[in-house]
């Protein structure tokens, strides 16, 4: 595991004392807490711009069979 320094305003500090205390954890296991919801959330934007970017790829292709035809056999 990798150590990295932050720093942080006293405000933040604060907050995340009270909030590490009222969870009952340290302040360490509600950092890497927070760091996962970041990460997660940051990962499902970069996949769905991918989707996004992958949409109609398919289109106008003319070497593809028809799906109505391939579901009526």
């Amino acid at each position: 595991m990798a150590i990295a320094q932050v720093n942080l305003t006293e405000s933040e500090t604060q907050a995340i004392q009270a909030l590490s205390q009222s969870q009952g954890k340290t302040q360490e296991e509600t950092l890497h807490e927070a760091v996962k919801q970041f990460l997660a959330r940051y990962e499902t934007e970069s996949r769905l711009a991918v989707l996004r970017q992958a949409r109609g790829i398919w289109q106008g292709r003319e070497d593809l069979p028809d799906v109505a035809e391939l579901r009526n056999e």
